[in-house]
């Protein structure tokens, strides 16, 4: 049986932790070191690091923060945030990465996950799939921080991305996006069944049955910021109800 993870995000702006709703309106959400040790304390089984303007202001990635924040703690970080190429792959995992998470970058270079997960290995791959809906229904991938849309289908693309190597995807729903009303369960459903990938579900968490429905949904692991930022819910708290569920949670994960 697959262990369930609860993995709290760091969307990251000029060194500072933020949140928004439907990746606008941010707001600040504290020091991302000091963020990152106090999660690794809740009982956090991973960290994920997401630079959410590197992309989009053409930076490199945040290796210094990263290193920094890798120091500190133990559980693996997953970061993502402007990686263009296999420079950026090599100083990020150097830096104390355990996977790194490519969205941009993957649908503009899609040759690049294969070459990444040959040299890197699979597990180390993550590709993160921003979907919003175009106004006949469809969902769409949307790069740059959610504010380009592409006419990739998110369930195909999820498909391809398989195909071409890579060990995970992170699928985000720019609709629920901080709104704490729920996961986009019937995509994420759409997805856990297209592909034998594991799914983050991210996007919209707000009470503990969130966490529950997308794990019925077929989610490996569930990520959440701002309900665990300001302190709406605790990671201990989700577990519990997540195993009361009925779902084998992860305990521990050191970093490899």
């Amino acid at each position: 049986m697959k262990l369930r993870q609860v993995i709290p995000c760091l969307d990251i702006n000029n060194g500072r932790v933020v949140k928004g709703i439907r990746f606008e309106d941010l707001r600040d959400a504290g020091d991302p070191i000091a963020q990152a040790q106090t999660y690794e304390m809740w009982g956090a089984d991973a960290l994920a690091m997401l630079d959410i303007t590197a992309t989009v202001e053409n930076r490199a990635p945040f290796v210094h923060l990263v290193a920094q924040v890798s120091k500190t703690i133990q559980i693996p970080i997953v970061v993502g945030g402007g990686i263009r190429n296999e420079e950026d792959v090599r100083a990020l995992l150097d830096a104390g990465a355990s996977q790194v998470s490519l969205g941009s970058s993957a649908v503009n270079t899609p040759k690049l996950l294969e070459s990444l997960a040959k040299k890197h290995g699979s597990e180390c791959i993550m590709v993160a799939v921003d979907a919003g809906y175009d106004a006949e229904g469809v969902a769409r991938v949307h790069t740059h921080g959610g504010k380009k849309a592409t006419p990739l289908e998110v369930v195909e693309w999820c498909k391809e991305v398989e195909k071409l190597g890579v060990g995970e995807i992170l699928l985000t729903s720019i609709d629920k996006d901080g709104t704490q009303l729920g996961f986009d369960i019937p995509l994420l459903e759409r997805v856990c069944k297209s592909t034998s990938l594991p799914v983050i579900a991210s996007g919209g968490a707000g009470k503990v049955e969130h966490f529950v429905e997308a794990f019925k949904a077929g989610a490996q692991s569930v990520l959440a910021a701002s309900l665990f930022h300001f302190r709406t819910l605790s990671i201990e708290g989700v577990k519990a109800a997540c195993e009361q569920a009925g779902f084998a949670m992860q305990q521990k994960t050191p970093k490899p």
